[in-house]
């Protein structure tokens, strides 16, 4: 009885270890997230800004006279 209830509580110390690791890791993953999405946002508005000056572009080119 004594050596099961001691195999228990070596199990529960490392479930409790496990949480914690998977509960930092967690964070840094929601983190990172967090700064991808921020990063493909930015982009996102680079890319339609560069889409604007293109097209504010094409239309001031003088047509191709032929």
């Amino acid at each position: 009885m004594e050596n099961q209830l001691h195999a228990l509580e070596t199990k529960l110390a490392q479930l409790i270890s496990i949480s914690g690791q998977l509960r930092a890791e967690n964070l840094k993953l929601r983190q990172e997230l967090a700064q991808a999405q921020s990063t493909n946002r930015q982009l996102g508005d680079k890319m339609d800004i560069a889409k604007l000056r293109l097209e504010k572009l094409l239309v001031n080119l003088p047509e191709d006279v032929a």
